[in-house]
């Protein structure tokens, strides 16, 4: 066994401590309170140094990585047992344990092979088993109901969230990584509906399969595959399928859009970089505007405001067709030749930003219409002729891309910044068409 497994091993036993949680009740935080100082102060040679220390522990003669861990849970700890706070026991445990047994997963298959998929998903695997079996143990010590269908939910949902973080941060950044999972389990514990064991095991599924076939395609990287798959969970949770077939059609025909003869856009200098697989920060940037949405949807639906729950539901139609469209005017139209600028319409280099061709603009109107037509069928949009708004609304985000390519990107915005600003005026192009129909 490996120093790096051994490492791990020692840090999930840590974690297991968040089991005592409902025994110890106010004092919750305080094994890993001890834990933190004796990490800090105490521990600095022998057995125990040796099983704990990272590399850079051993440079300062202190357990900082362990510090640090034990600090987080205790600050999570406290939040699920000071008074008026309402965090769940149950949810503090399963974001410790989702870290702590996550990397160990990835850490035991890492001692095996460097493929970066395979960590991640023995990540994921621990950290799913691990986060629901926290949550059925803290239940039945409890007494509350073992809702086996909803902790799957949410042990994935933080599986999911602490993969992504993982492909993004360092080792140290651990006490970063588990209270953001705490936070974001905390806000779906609170905003999710009830879940039902059909729809955890379809979600799941079908969120892994086509995070899988994009993988397999080449469509996305591991970190853009995870961060898909998260996106789609999230659609799922907080809206319903409806919402998520709304992104499997963007994600889904945005891809095959990229793949579109790629060689030839790759010769003329207009082709997505890394082979056409998209990271996380393209996944986001395209995306980013519709998970704001459908959170801003649950949360309307949870406090009883009809009419924000309408809006943010043309809000997030119009920013997927936008991403739809302008995804496909820029894929479909740099086959063609004679492109112009935007703000000029003179002739420019295939490949400038901001420059246009009506084939595109064409393609592009078209991915916005297709869009609108799912949101009609799957969505609860206010009204059939919120198709009219959500396809005004990709146009909109479509040229908002454009003028933005050709003033300010590469200058002062990088391109996922600008997708999602287009996004975002995609939103809110769809929501400002609406009103007067």
């Amino acid at each position: 066994m490996t120093s790096t497994v051994r490492r791990a091993g020692g840090f999930a036993v840590v974690g297991t401590l968040a089991l005592a949680a409902p025994s110890l009740g106010a004092a919750a935080f305080a094994p890993f309170a001890a834990v933190a100082l004796l990490a800090a102060f105490v521990v600095d040679d022998g057995p125990l140094f040796e099983l704990f220390a990272r590399p850079g522990d051993r440079q300062d003669g202190r357990l900082n990585g362990l510090a640090g861990f034990a600090l987080a849970a205790t600050g999570l700890a406290l939040l699920a047992t000071v008074p008026r706070v309402t965090m769940p026991l149950s949810v503090f445990a399963a974001a410790v344990l989702i870290l702590a047994y996550g990397n160990l997963g990835a850490r035991l298959v890492g001692s095996r092979t460097s493929d970066e998929s395979l960590r991640a998903a023995g990540f994921v695997a621990a950290a799913v088993l691990a986060g629901t079996a926290g949550q059925v143990v803290i239940a039945s010590l409890t007494g509350d109901a073992a809702l086996l269908a909803r902790f799957v939910l949410l042990a994935a949902v933080g599986g999911l969230v602490g993969a992504v973080l993982r492909t993004a941060l360092y080792e140290r950044d651990d006490p970063l990584v588990m209270l953001s999972i705490g936070l974001v389990l905390w806000g779906v514990e609170v905003l999710a509906g009830p879940v039902s064991p059909t729809q955890t095991g379809v979600a799941l599924a079908l969120t892994v399969a086509l995070g899988y076939a994009a993988y397999a395609l080449g469509t996305a990287s591991v970190a853009g595959m995870i961060t898909g798959v998260l996106l789609l969970l999230f659609a799922v949770v907080f809206g319903g399928f409806g919402w998520a077939l709304v992104l499997v059609s963007f994600f889904g025909v945005g891809a095959l859009a990229t793949k579109f003869r790629y060689d030839s856009k790759a010769e003329r200098g207009v082709a997505e970089d890394n082979d056409g697989a998209r990271g996380t920060g393209n996944v986001l940037g395209n995306s980013g505007v519709s998970l704001v949405a459908v959170v801003g949807y649950a949360a309307a639906q949870t406090l009883g405001y009809p009419l924000a729950s309408d809006l943010l539901v043309l809000a997030f139609a119009g920013s997927a067709a936008a991403a739809m469209s302008d995804t496909l005017s820029s894929e479909i139209g740099g086959l063609f030749d004679q492109p112009r600028l935007i703000t000029s319409l003179k002739p420019v280099p295939a490949g400038t930003d901001g420059a246009v061709t009506w084939q595109g603009e064409v393609a592009g109107a078209l991915g916005a219409a297709l869009v609108a037509g799912v949101s009609v069928l799957v969505l609860p949009l206010p009204a059939q002729t919120a198709a009219i708004a959500v396809l005004a609304g990709g146009l909109v985000g479509m040229t908002v891309d454009s003028l933005l390519g050709a003033t300010v990107e590469g200058a002062g915005l990088g391109n996922q910044a600008v997708n999602f600003l287009a996004t975002l005026a995609g939103a809110l192009g769809a929501v400002v068409v609406w009103i007067p129909l």
